[in-house]
């Protein structure tokens, strides 16, 4: 038998992946973060299925109740909030289970800086502005950051910074990156990024802390900062310029290998 994490996406039901809702229907156990999964999604689980929200478990429990299901012979569903590769705590529960013995496999979902940049319109990397993401968060009553990884660090790039669980703490995030990044820099918020209840908030450094706390945006919520949220003028992306020589393809089915690179392929 085979445990699942899947990312449940951003917030919003349907935005969870094909193959994730598939692994869903097929479990007959689903453990989930009830704070963060919407109660929708459960609704793709088997009628007969034990569904336990994990909001109140230590990492002891979950396990537990991960390895249960497997001896009992079921395959389990492990939903977390948007992409199990970035904040979402699947490294440790995967090292109990390979010493468990516990197969399991991956199921990717839609990210929250994803669900965020889609609200805001905005595509994160720009011919000339900006071509790096940094996706961190602050160490305030968490796990610390290795050395390094601080926001005046991060900030002397002057790359586009995407914060997670910092919502709390604006006034620091904004301390921090003035330096750098200065009190005009474009920044942005989305709370509850893909849900019904969504709030988008645009500004700079100068007063984004202030229009957080008008709003009274607390947690669930993303950060960014960066010159790419604002920029208009800037030269088109190599990847359709009429500039650009392309290959000659007598196979029409044959892909253009710049174009059908994946992620980055625009080589902008």
């Amino acid at each position: 038998m085979t445990v699942y994490f899947i990312g449940a996406g951003p917030g919003a039901a349907d935005l969870i992946t094909v193959r994730g809702a598939r692994r869903l229907a097929s479990c007959g156990v689903c453990l989930y973060a009830g704070s963060l999964v919407p109660r929708e999604l459960l609704a793709e689980c088997p009628p007969d299925a034990r569904l336990i929200d994990t909001a109140r478990m230590d990492l002891d429990g979950i396990t537990a109740e991960l390895v249960r299901a497997h001896e009992e012979g079921q395959d389990v569903a492990r939903l977390h909030s948007g992409d199990p590769s970035v904040f979402s705590a699947v490294a440790e529960q995967m090292r109990r289970l390979d010493a468990a013995g516990v197969p399991y496999e991956v199921v990717p979902g839609v990210p929250a800086f994803a669900a965020a940049a889609a609200a805001l319109k905005r595509e994160l990397t720009i011919p000339t502005v900006g071509q790096t993401v940094i996706l961190t968060r602050i160490a305030q009553r968490a796990t610390p950051m290795p050395e390094g990884e601080d926001l005046a660090t991060l900030g002397r790039s002057g790359a586009l910074l995407v914060l997670h669980l910092a919502a709390g703490y604006a006034d620091r995030v904004v301390r921090e990156l003035l330096p750098h990044y200065g009190a005009d820099c474009p920044a942005a918020v989305v709370a509850m990024a893909s849900r019904p209840d969504e709030l988008v908030l645009r500004g700079t450094l100068d007063d984004i802390a202030g229009q957080m706390k008008e709003a009274g945006v607390v947690r669930t919520a993303v950060i960014m900062v960066g010159r790419a949220l604002a920029a208009e003028q800037f030269p088109d992306s190599h990847l359709y310029s009429s500039e650009r020589e392309r290959p000659c393809l007598p196979d029409e089915r044959t892909p253009d290998p710049v174009e059908s690179a994946g992620d980055g392929a625009s080589l902008s």
